[in-house]
């Protein structure tokens, strides 16, 4: 099977995301302007002012993204007269289509995962319907791709999964797709390669617990919550890929970068822990309104010491490092 950094074919993850209904795109990527979708409504807000409501998807409860867009909504509402109303998701590509279909107003997604969507590839599901009206806000920080093992399993390599049971993420999600990619490039292995299971960060980890699953695959800046817990109540590992394995994902996917999860970060976890990443970002959807994307904007990076997520990555002068996508023009209005 030939590598293609910019199309991964994979049956799970169409199906996964036909079933949170992003295969219809192509009807729903237009004006945005069924439900909530011109931005000007009282439940999608956006016209500054008056109690209106933005609507914020950010992704599971036991990854980075949603603790972080609950401090956002604190922020916002603090700074701003809007309301804000934070959902939980499955993350990036369920967000997209949320997006995509007016029914969210701002969301948290992968850079990768926006790029193939804006440009129609990269997940078939995006072949063909690439969703014209997702536009950029900010970058954040990086999404370090976390391999957790169960001990027992004798994992010490991608490849050493092959024949395993391995949660791959929700089905649809950025996490499965870079996990599928991983296994691909830097294991040698496809789907029929071992027991795909897929749940959110918190069920994963919960399997790893009850020696249901091998190994789980886990986006999310670190230190991620669920893993914290489960490094607090049981054994287990996170593996290091080697330099030949980052270097086999770098090349079959040019928005992976070397990370490092810090020894120490999990409990048990003595030595440097070597992977790739991604890089977390914020979207919105180009017929939202341009001075409700600014006015959150302008909240969130004037505010930045208000947050304790991630402050290490988030500011106003990296927030543009790695975007993928062209910018809305509210929040090209506060960075240029």
């Amino acid at each position: 099977m030939s590598r293609d950094k910019r199309f991964i074919g994979r049956r799970d993850v169409v199906k996964g995301v036909a079933g949170i209904g992003v295969v219809g795109l192509a009807g729903c990527t237009g004006n945005g302007n069924g439900d909530g979708g011109n931005g000007n409504n009282s439940d999608g807000g956006g016209n500054g002012g008056g109690g209106n409501t933005i609507r914020w998807h950010a992704g599971g409860t036991g990854g980075t993204y949603f603790p972080l867009s609950g401090e956002f909504e604190t922020v916002v509402e603090d700074e701003t007269d809007y309301n804000m109303e934070v959902s939980a998701t499955g993350a990036s590509v369920e967000n997209v289509g949320s997006l995509a279909s007016g029914d969210a107003d701002f969301a948290l997604i992968q850079n990768d995962i926006a790029y193939f969507a804006k440009n129609g590839e990269g997940i078939e599901a995006f072949q063909g319907n690439a969703v014209d009206n997702l536009q950029g806000v900010a970058t954040l920080y990086p999404e370090t791709i976390h391999i957790v093992t169960r001990p027992d399993a004798g994992i010490e390599s991608v490849s050493d999964m092959e024949g395993m049971r391995v949660n791959t993420g929700d089905l649809g999600s950025g996490t499965q797709v870079n996990a599928l990619q991983i296994l691909e490039s830097a294991g040698g292995l496809t789907p029929d390669d071992f027991d795909q299971q897929n749940s959110d960060f918190t069920q994963a980890a919960d399997q790893i617990q009850n020696g249901d699953i091998d190994a789980a695959f886990v986006v999310g800046g670190w230190p991620v919550g669920a893993i914290e817990d489960l490094a607090q109540n049981a054994d287990m590992d996170v593996l290091s890929m080697s330099d030949e394995e980052r270097q086999a994902a770098k090349d079959d996917a040019s928005w992976f970068a070397d990370d490092t999860i810090p020894a120490g970060t999990y409990e048990g976890i003595e030595e440097d822990v070597t992977t790739v990443s991604v890089q977390a970002m914020i979207a919105t959807r180009a017929e939202y309104d341009a001075q409700a994307v600014e006015d959150v904007t302008t909240a969130i990076f004037e505010n930045v010491d208000a947050l304790s997520i991630k402050t290490d990555f988030i500011s106003k002068d990296s927030a543009q490092d790695g975007m993928s996508i062209e910018l809305h023009e509210g929040a090209a209005a506060y960075f240029e």
